[in-house]
C-alpha cells in the first residue's frame, strides 16, 4: 500500500531525534546508576539517588549555537604570511598574503591583529587610509573571495574612513586597476 503522505517519514525521523535528543540526559543520569535498568525493571524511573540535571532555558541553548568563541583557536599563529610592496599604474600597491588561519579566524579583535602583523612587516603600511582598506578587506574580500591570494592596499587612495571604503568595496576614489 502506497504511503498518503510520504513527507511524514521525515517527520517521524526528526521527532523521533529531537525525542532521542530530549531523553539524552536521563539516560547519561541511568548509566551512572549501579544497577542496570533491566535490573530495576524500568527505563523510565531514575533512581532515587540521582540528583534532578537541569536543563538549559531555550535562551542558553540557542545562543551558544552561534556565539563568538571565548578563545582565539589560532592564538600564537600568524594572520598575515607577508606583505610586498608592487607598483600599478596609479601608484604603489602593497599585496597581502594572508595565511590559512588569517582567512578563517572570526576571533573579535583578530583584524587589529592582522593590521599588527602588516605593519611589522612593512612600517611604510601605517599611511592614512590604509587600515580601513585592510579592515574592509578582512571583514568583506574574505566572505566575497575567500581564496584571493593577496589583498590589495594602496596608500594613494583617499582616506574617507571605513564606512565610505565600505561602500566603495575597499577601494575609494576609484575601481581596482
Amino acid at each position: 500500500m502506497a504511503q498518503r503522505y510520504p513527507h511524514r517519514n521525515g517527520v517521524r525521523q526528526r521527532t523521533a531525534a529531537l525525542l532521542s535528543v530530549a531523553l539524552l540526559p536521563m539516560v547519561v543520569t541511568a548509566c551512572g546508576s549501579d544497577e542496570s535498568a533491566s535490573a530495576r525493571g524500568s527505563t523510565t524511573t531514575p533512581p532515587a539517588t540521582t540528583t534532578p540535571t537541569r536543563n538549559a532555558p531555550a535562551s542558553e541553548a540557542s545562543a551558544s549555537l552561534g556565539a563568538v568563541p571565548t578563545v582565539d583557536p589560532y592564538a600564537g599563529l600568524p594572520l598575515i604570511d607577508h606583505v610586498t610592496w608592487t607598483e600599478a599604474i596609479d601608484g604603489p600597491r602593497l599585496l597581502v598574503f594572508p595565511t590559512s588561519a588569517g582567512r578563517q579566524t572570526t576571533f573579535p579583535g583578530s583584524d587589529e591583529r592582522a593590521w599588527q602583523e602588516v605593519i611589522a612587516q612593512s612600517s611604510d603600511a601605517d599611511a592614512p587610509g590604509m587600515r580601513d582598506q585592510l579592515i574592509c578587506h578582512w571583514d568583506w574580500a574574505r566572505l566575497v573571495q575567500p581564496n584571493k591570494p593577496s589583498w590589495n592596499l594602496e596608500p594613494w587612495r583617499p582616506a574617507v574612513g571605513y564606512s565610505a571604503t565600505v561602500d566603495a568595496r575597499c577601494n575609494p576614489g576609484g575601481p581596482e586597476r
